[in-house]
């Protein structure tokens, strides 16, 4: 398809007007490449000493590389210090840090379209951790990449989900914040993935259209009234953006909430934010703040267990108030306050990841857990700590064994930078790897 022609000239136009000739141009330039930190891993200042100190204009957390690296050969990746974001998504985050500014600090989010969790990491960085979120997505083979990167994220107020929008409407005025990052035409990602391009038509991008209305009005019976959508696509043309909106608002019942936005931030017609390659440093995204002024009845009544909750098993890794919880042989640590509400969401979806899992029981051992060392409220000191060469956290996040003849026998915390990779058991000739398999690092260099 030539990106020329007069149809995807057109609805650049509509927007774009006399720009449009610019976000053709640069659609042939490489792509830029953008992290955003962990605020509860990493300080900021170590942070750029580290990646440098190209930031991204509205998150501070976000910075700009000058080339793409080999992220799977970045222990730091992989411990969950960073995730790599295209910077206009990093907007999200913008946000929501204003909308909290009118909401308790209690709240309920979801994230609908979740895969493969950049939006849901941002989310978890900004909203209270009194609040709960609800990371979905509905296609089950993209589950395993989310729940593996929330884990990475180290927070334990989420519930990973896999289910259709219809089956949220159930969930009657349940959230306070619904994120639809909604399937598209994908004109945003021309710059970087030629199939985006291949894959382009009129036809397609009326599918989306229907496509997107549908998942709207599934999931819009478990939006407060009073609460807010934030609807976005990675495509320019207005059929998928603007008249969306428009439809949102008279037939769902909806007003346009204003950001404070930044001056390279285009606006659309219907004041949706609108990044382009060319003229703001991002490639291809769109979104648009709404408030519901509809209601769709009572929130949805979950039940209590009477009698309080205790936990199973006596142990205490993580800081703070948690449960710890008995799956089979694993024990999982929930937020104590959140508990509640996040099993009766479990009740009624299907849950593929909640809370953290912290052991294996085996008898009366307890093996950690991966995500034990990821989660940010580890209580560090429980367990003696090595720190890894680059060359022998690669070798670890690969699932060799290493050896640790000057070091405790027993279980120890691998650590890189000072960041937790995970844990191996040291029987002084050899050790046990307990890095996940699923995980491992493949086709090292």
């Amino acid at each position: 398809m030539e990106l020329s022609n007069v149809y995807v000239r057109n609805i650049y136009s509509e927007f774009l007007k006399d720009k449009a000739d610019i976000l053709l141009c640069s659609l042939a330039l490489e792509p830029l490449t953008s992290i955003r930190r962990n605020p509860s891993k990493i300080e900021q200042g170590r942070f750029r000493e580290i990646f440098g100190e190209d930031v991204v204009e509205w998150c501070e957390d976000g910075v700009y590389l000058p080339e793409r690296p080999s992220f799977t050969h970045d222990p730091l990746f992989h411990s969950g210090t960073y995730y790599v974001q295209e910077a206009g998504s990093m907007f999200v985050g913008h946000i929501v840090k204003h909308l909290l500014k009118d909401l308790d600090q209690d709240l309920t989010v979801l994230d609908l379209c979740a895969a493969p969790g950049g939006k849901s990491t941002d989310l978890l960085s900004v909203l209270p951790k009194s609040s709960l979120l609800v990371a979905n997505e509905v296609i089950k083979s993209r589950c395993p990449i989310l729940a593996e990167n929330v884990a990475k994220w180290g927070y334990s107020n989420v519930v990973v989900t896999n289910n259709d929008p219809r089956d949220f409407s159930k969930l009657t005025s349940l959230f306070d914040i619904v994120v639809v990052d909604a399937p598209c035409s994908g004109e945003g990602m021309f710059r970087k993935d030629s199939e985006a391009i291949e894959q382009w038509s009129e036809d397609n991008v009326e599918l989306c259209v229907a496509r997107q209305k549908r998942i709207l009005a599934d999931v819009w019976p478990s939006l407060k009234e009073g609460g807010y959508l934030l609807y976005s696509t990675c495509t320019f043309n207005s059929h998928e953006n603007d008249d969306n909106v428009e439809w949102i608002i008279n037939e769902l019942g909806a007003e346009i909430v204003e950001i404070p936005s930044f001056e390279s931030i285009l606006r659309t017609n219907m004041s949706g934010y609108q990044f382009a390659p060319g003229l703001t440093k991002s490639e291809g995204f769109f979104v648009a703040v709404l408030r519901k002024v509809s209601s769709d009845g009572e929130t949805i009544k979950f039940k209590s267990q009477k009698g309080g909750v205790k936990s199973d098993v006596s142990i205490n890794y993580l800081n703070d108030n948690y449960l710890y919880k008995l799956k089979g042989e694993i024990v999982k640590a929930y937020p104590m306050d959140l508990y509640q509400r996040m099993i009766n969401i479990e009740s009624l979806l299907h849950s593929v990841h909640s809370g953290i899992a912290v052991a294996t029981q085996k008898g009366k051992d307890f093996i950690p857990q991966a995500d034990l060392a990821l989660a940010i409220d580890f209580k560090r000191g429980l367990f003696p700590e090595v720190e890894l060469s680059k060359e022998d956290a690669i070798k670890f996040l690969s699932k060799e064994n290493l050896l640790f003849r000057d070091a405790p026998l027993g279980y120890l915390l691998l650590t890189y930078l000072s960041q937790p990779l995970g844990f191996v058991k040291n029987l002084g000739n050899r050790s046990n790897n307990l890095h996940p398999m699923a995980r491992r690092i493949r086709n090292v260099q």
